[in-house]
């Protein structure tokens, strides 16, 4: 995704996802999932961890595990060697940055585990606040260099590891919890948390449906893998899966004007009016298909910008379906952090979706099986 760098915000209204306000827009809830409280990401390009590790702390609530709060740095921390190693290996002939997807959180939850908040925050220096402007543009000198040489010595590795450590903290390999002494493996087994348990889905008629296939976007540095489902089958099943208590990660291009955290809404109007006049009034939205959606994202008009957590679903007053998203951009909206997002909106802006393979209907695995 994009590199989106976000001021800390403070709430300047907090009002509950059930309550009215300015809106032209007047929402039913129809199905709420228990989520913990939206956090932000502040100066960091880690929605992928943020909005990943608030789908694993609900998917928890759904466990009877109770809340917890999760730390998002443990998943960076774990996830950056592994991209620098993939670019160097590459010679540079790849993208490094900050940003990456969903299935790289699941990925450090099989190979290294899980961590609580209060181990691993992830802050230095004190601010209280993310901040990883001066810690990209330092890694992204590193590996550029090294990428460039020949005959590396095995301290680069090191090296690298210590400037995580200063920005982030070490490696934590035991910590307390609630009175227990844990490793992150260790925790990662007490919580019942399973990487085999998720799987990844997207939707696009260049590769054959219901088969896997290699996510193409910049972000996927780990070559993640992908059950291509028609467009209709994948909102169904993530509409089904909210309807049978199981939350969705949701990998989605945020950069149209239809998409505005300030109002809580996402829609992608038919006519291509001021943003300004975007939000005064209810607009009409086209009926996207998959042609539509495959144009987008073979024109680049669709990108792979932000992730973020599906947790309800909703209607507006004329009854269309919205999903209800958590954001990883504070609490500084009248929903806490949340937003509404249309179908038509995510029809044509969804890039993939994680979610727990249960909440998968059985005629879908039963046409992916065939396959």
């Amino acid at each position: 995704m994009k590199r989106i760098f976000l001021l800390c915000f403070t709430a300047i209204s907090l009002v509950g996802l059930s309550q009215e306000n300015a809106s032209p827009y007047k929402f039913k809830l129809v199905k709420s999932l228990e989520s913990t409280e939206a956090k932000d990401q502040c100066k960091t390009g880690t929605c992928w961890s943020f909005a990943t590790t608030s789908f694993l702390e609900s998917e928890l609530i759904r466990m009877g595990k109770g809340k917890h709060d999760l730390s998002e740095m443990f998943n960076v921390r774990v996830t950056y060697p592994k991209k620098a190693w993939f670019y160097v290996r590459a010679m540079g002939k790849t993208q490094f940055g900050p940003g990456s997807l969903g299935h790289d959180v699941i990925n450090t939850l099989k190979s290294d585990g899980l961590v609580p908040e209060s181990a691993y925050p992830g802050l230095q220096g004190g601010s209280g606040k993310h901040n990883h402007d001066e810690l990209d543009a330092l890694l992204e000198a590193m590996v550029k260099s090294l990428a460039e040489r020949q005959g590396l010595s095995e301290q680069w590795d090191d090296a690298l590891g210590a400037v995580l450590d200063a920005y982030l903290g070490a490696y934590p390999k035991e910590f307390e919890y609630e009175g227990k002494r844990y490793t992150p493996a260790s925790f990662r087994d007490a919580m019942g948390l399973k990487a085999d348990d998720y799987v990844n889905l997207s939707s696009f008629s260049h590769v054959p449906f219901y088969e896997n296939f290699i996510l193409e976007v910049p972000d996927n540095f780990s070559r993640g893998s992908f059950v291509n489902l028609p467009l209709d089958e994948l909102v169904l099943t993530v509409k089904n899966a909210i309807e049978k208590g199981y939350s969705v990660n949701w990998d989605a291009d945020v950069s149209e004007k239809g998409f505005s955290f300030k109002d809580g809404v996402a829609i992608y109007p038919s006519l291509d009016l001021p943003k300004a006049e975007l939000f005064e009034q209810m607009v009409d939205e086209p009926a996207v298909d998959q042609v539509m959606r495959q144009k987008g994202y073979d024109s680049h008009a669709t990108t792979d910008d932000h992730l973020m957590h599906i947790t309800g679903i909703a209607n507006d007053q004329n009854g269309k379906l919205y999903f209800i998203i958590k954001n990883s951009w504070g609490v500084g909206n009248e929903m806490q952090g949340f937003q509404y997002v249309s179908e038509s909106y995510f029809r044509m802006k969804t890039i993939a979706v994680t979610l727990h393979k249960d909440g998968i209907s059985p005629d879908i695995i039963k046409k992916i099986a065939r396959k």
